[in-house]
C-alpha cells in the first residue's frame, strides 16, 4: 500500500483521505473508516487511479452518494472510489441528457423537466448518483433506469475505458450487469422525448408530495432495504407482520414506511443486520415470502 500511496500523492491523482470515517459518506450515516478513500477530480484521474490500482495488486471498492449502502462497523480495508467533482456534470444534446457518474440523479430529473424532457420524472426522489443508478437499475412509479437508459462509459477492473449499450448491460429489478463485473460508471446517457414543462413539472411536484408524505426522508434512512416480491409489497408485508417502529439498539422500521430502516441516533451496522434478519424470519414465518436485501452490505464483517 505505501508504495501505491506514494505513486498516488506523485502523480496528484485526487483527493486522498485515510482511515476516513464512512459515516460520513453514507445517507444512513453508518460505517467503519475506509483505509484510503481516493477522490479523482474527473475521468483521466480515474482512469489513472484504477490502472495504478491494478499495477500494485490493489482491489478497490466502488462509493458514490452511499445511498442504498450499508457499510460494516469495521469499515471497508484498502481502497474506495467515491468520484468528485469532475464527475459532477450533465449536458443536454437534443433529447440526450449525458451525466458525469457523481451527477445527483434528482438533480438530472429536474435539470431535464427544465429542458422540457419527458422520461426522468421517476427519479425525482431516489437519493443517489447518476453512477449508482445505473448500477442498481434504479426506479420508482412503474420505471426505472432500462427505459431511458442510452449508453454508460464505464472504467473495467483492466483499466480499459469501454462504452456499454442498454443490451449490454443486462438490466432486470435493480440489478444490471455491473454486479456480475468490476467496473466504475464514468458517464452515462439517457434517451428522453420532447415533453410539455407544465405537465413534467406536475408530475414531479406529485412524486415529490406523495414522497414527503409517505416516507421518512428527513431522517438518516438508505432508501427501500427490501426488493418489492414478484406481485406483492415489502412495505405491505412488513407491515402486516406488526413489525412497524420494531427496533433493535438505535435501527429503527420506520412508522411511516415499512420498507424503510431509521437510523434515530448512533446506529450500528450490526444493529441493521439484526433487524433485517428479523425482518426476514418474520415475514418469511407470517406469508411464507423470502425479503431479499435491495441495500448492497460492504466491508470488513
Amino acid at each position: 500500500m505505501e508504495a501505491l500511496i506514494a505513486e498516488l500523492e506523485q502523480a496528484n491523482l485526487g483527493t486522498l483521505l485515510f482511515d476516513e470515517p464512512l459515516t460520513k459518506h453514507t445517507t444512513w450515516k453508518i460505517g467503519g473508516p475506509a483505509d484510503l478513500l481516493i477522490l479523482p477530480a474527473g475521468k483521466e484521474q480515474l482512469i489513472a487511479i484504477v490502472k495504478l490500482l491494478i499495477k500494485h495488486g490493489q482491489s478497490w471498492t466502488n462509493l458514490g452518494r452511499g445511498s442504498n449502502m450499508l457499510v460494516s462497523d469495521k469499515g471497508i480495508r484498502g481502497v474506495v472510489i467515491k468520484p468528485a467533482n469532475g464527475l459532477d456534470y450533465v449536458r443536454f444534446e437534443g433529447a440526450t441528457a449525458i451525466a458525469g457518474a457523481s451527477y445527483s440523479f434528482i438533480k438530472l430529473s429536474v435539470m431535464a423537466g427544465k429542458q422540457g424532457l419527458t422520461g426522468l420524472e421517476f427519479a425525482g426522489g431516489i437519493p443517489g448518483t447518476v453512477g449508482g443508478a445505473v448500477y442498481m437499475n434504479a426506479g420508482a412509479h412503474g420505471s426505472d433506469v432500462s427505459r431511458i437508459f442510452k449508453y454508460a462509459d464505464i472504467v473495467l477492473e483492466t483499466g480499459e475505458l469501454v462504452r456499454y449499450e442498454a443490451e449490454e448491460m443486462r438490466f432486470d429489478y435493480r440489478h444490471s450487469a455491473l454486479h456480475e463485473m468490476k467496473g466504475l460508471v464514468v458517464e452515462a446517457a439517457f434517451e428522453l422525448a420532447e415533453g410539455d414543462r407544465m405537465e413534467i413539472a406536475s408530475a414531479m411536484a406529485s412524486y415529490k408530495e406523495r414522497r414527503l408524505r409517505t416516507q421518512p426522508l428527513q431522517l438518516a434512512v438508505a432508501g427501500s432495504v427490501f426488493r418489492n416480491p414478484p406481485g406483492d409489497y415489502a412495505a405491505r408485508l412488513i407491515q402486516e407482520a406488526g413489525l412497524k417502529g420494531f427496533h433493535i439498539g438505535e435501527a429503527q422500521v420506520s412508522e411511516m414506511h415499512a420498507n424503510f430502516i431509521v437510523n434515530t441516533g448512533q446506529a450500528t451496522a450490526r444493529d441493521v443486520l439484526a433487524l433485517m434478519s428479523h425482518i426476514q424470519s418474520t415475514v418469511e414465518q407470517r406469508f411464507g415470502v423470502k425479503l431479499v436485501p435491495e441495500v448492497l452490505v460492504v466491508g470488513e464483517r
